[in-house]
This record gives structure tokens, C-alpha cells and sequence, in this order.
């Protein structure tokens, strides 16, 4: 039997503008990553063909450590559904590194009913998570030069709630001991790392409704509480 590699790298790639194409995507309209992945702007839904058409939601409980399949069984079926002369639009999760490095395969599906180029979609996609984990850490490593620049005003934090992320379940880095070193290292203290799709950033990117809401969610971040007992967020840092 062939492996998911192996199916994946011998077919014939389409363009992702001719796939726009016969979606009814203006190609002037895709944000282009490559020739075969591109983003597709919320402008374009017509709320009132959304109206006329059926979504169709996979979903399940309990699932093996291989997987549960709703994957590949949304892979299928929307093949399925375009093979009979259906028009249809299949819309999946963005895969975290975290489980496609483990017995389960990533959010791409696998054998004949998976989605390519499989490696770009495991691997690192259009980077957004990439932009979340860096957004994250940033404010960590603002959140701990404060305190490093201000420790001989007296101030400091008897709690600390972020932590750094990382697009990898790693194992060690679940709790760790940071600023060993130099004094100009930092501060030590415990920390430690969650997965990208867990943090907080992504929640409020997620929930956010526009550019001003994103912002007034981010500044209201709570980092941590300080020594007289009041709440320190993200605002605070300017």
C-alpha cells in the first residue's frame, strides 16, 4: 500500500486560480501564497447564496489515538458531492504542528481523500500561525522587560499568567526556568509553553470583529497581578 507521501506527490497539481475559477472566485481577488495556496477575502460572501446553500458539518466524540476520520470523511464527501456535478466547498482547521508529529496524521486527510500540497498544510500553510506564536512572545518578552527595567522601583508581579507558545507539543518545555544567566539576562523565574492554537491570541483573533475590537481585546489582556493585588495587562506595558 502507498504511503500518504507518496499518493500526494504523484498527483497533478491544479493552480489555485483555476480552482478560483470554478468556484466563482475572482482570481484578482485571491491572496496569493505560491501557485497552489492562496486566502480568499470575507468580502466575497454573498450572504444571500448563502441562504440557498446546505452546509454539511462533520463532526464526532471519542476519538482513537489515530484519529477520529472527520477528516478524510469531509475530504471524501465534498469529492464525492463535485464528482456527481455538485458544487461544493470544502472548509477544514488549520492543522497544528503539535499532532501531526505524533501517530496522528495532520489536518490534511490521508490516502486518496486528502488535501494538497499535504506538506505546505502540515508544514507551515500561509503562516498564520507563525504570526500568532511570534505576536504571543512578543508580549512576554515585553512583559518580562518591564519588570526587568522597573525591579528597582519596587515593582513586581506575585503572579504571572502568560506564558510563551509554540506551534510543537513539546514536552520539556511545559514548564521551564527562565533568565538563568547574567544579571542583564532577566529575571529567573518559572514559565513555560503552550501550544499556538491554545493561547489566548488566538482565541481574540478568532472572536474579534474588526481591527478596533482586536485591539481593545489585546489591551486588556491580563499578564499578571501585581504586589498590592491589582490586575497588570497589556496596556499597562506602555
Amino acid at each position: 500500500m502507498k504511503t500518504d507521501f507518496e499518493i500526494a506527490h504523484e498527483a497533478s497539481l491544479e493552480p489555485i486560480a483555476k480552482i478560483a475559477e470554478k468556484a466563482d472566485i475572482p482570481v484578482g481577488e485571491l491572496d496569493l501564497y505560491g501557485k497552489y495556496v492562496a486566502k480568499v477575502p470575507y468580502t466575497l460572501i454573498d450572504e444571500e447564496k448563502t441562504k440557498r446553500s446546505k452546509l454539511i458539518l462533520v463532526t464526532c466524540i471519542s476519538p482513537t489515538k489515530s484519529g477520529a476520520g472527520k477528516t478524510t470523511v469531509s475530504v471524501g464527501l465534498a469529492l464525492g458531492m463535485n464528482r456527481i456535478g455538485k458544487k461544493a466547498v470544502l472548509a477544514l482547521r488549520e492543522p497544528s504542528l503539535g499532532p501531526c508529529f505524533g501517530m496522528k496524521g495532520g489536518a490534511a486527510g490521508g490516502g486518496y481523500a486528502q488535501v494538497l500540497p499535504m506538506e505546505k498544510i502540515n508544514l507551515h500553510f500561509t503562516g498564520d500561525f507563525h504570526a500568532i506564536t511570534s505576536a504571543n512572545n512578543m508580549i512576554a518578552a515585553l512583559l518580562d522587560n518591564y519588570i526587568y527595567q522597573h525591579q528597582s522601583e519596587g515593582f513586581g508581579l506575585k503572579e504571572v499568567y502568560w506564558r510563551r507558545v509554540l506551534d510543537v507539543n513539546d514536552r520539556n518545555l511545559r514548564h521551564i526556568v527562565s533568565g538563568l544567566g547574567r544579571h542583564t539576562d532577566g529575571i529567573v523565574s518559572e514559565s513555560g509553553f503552550d501550544i499556538t492554537p491554545a493561547s489566548e491570541i488566538m482565541a481574540i483573533l478568532c472572536l474579534a470583529d474588526s481591527e478596533a475590537d482586536l485591539h481593545r481585546r489585546i489591551e486588556n489582556i491580563i499578564l499578571g497581578i501585581t504586589l498590592d493585588g491589582k490586575a497588570f495587562t497589556v496596556k499597562d506595558l506602555a
